[in-house]
């Protein structure tokens, strides 16, 4: 999931330097959106693995 926000985030700066703005904001909102996903699934990982839930 990391990889496809780095992926998305590489889109939104080569269309935002090449003056896209629409295709540099869809892309940059995506890679926030995958970013906080992949967060929140390591959280929750990082908690299960301790054995607290």
């Amino acid at each position: 999931m990391l990889y496809w926000t780095v992926i998305f985030l590489i889109i939104a700066l080569v269309a935002g330097v090449l003056g896209f703005g629409g295709v540099a904001s869809a892309a940059s909102g995506i890679a926030k959106v995958l970013f906080v996903i992949f967060l929140i699934l390591f959280l929750v990982s990082l908690v299960a693995g301790r054995g607290w839930i």
